[in-house]
């Protein structure tokens, strides 16, 4: 690879790194009926489908790309990597 074909490719990955991206991490998930989600309301409690102990799911784009588990930092929540997926965008 030549130099000007070096610097082209370092210029394109400097562009890319600096794309925002929404990153979610998921606790769990819940099933319900459009009657039982209009009765909601505060104080409701909705059950997920994980335990306390099991990883949080972090996702980019709905592609999982790490596991974790939920900290408090200060007075918000925060997550911290436990596992990294190998291959999360191929």
């Amino acid at each position: 690879m030549s130099d000007e074909e070096s610097a082209a490719v370092e210029e394109r990955e400097g562009a890319i790194k600096e794309v925002d991206v929404e990153l979610y991490a998921v606790l769990g998930q819940a099933t319900m009926l459009v009657s039982q989600l209009l009765k909601i309301g505060r104080g409701a409690i909705i059950e997920l489908d994980q335990r306390t102990s099991d990883p949080v799911e972090i996702q980019v784009n709905q592609q999982l790309i790490a596991y974790g588990e939920i900290v408090t930092v200060d007075d918000k929540l925060g997550v911290t990597i436990t596992d990294v997926v190998k291959k999360p965008f191929g």
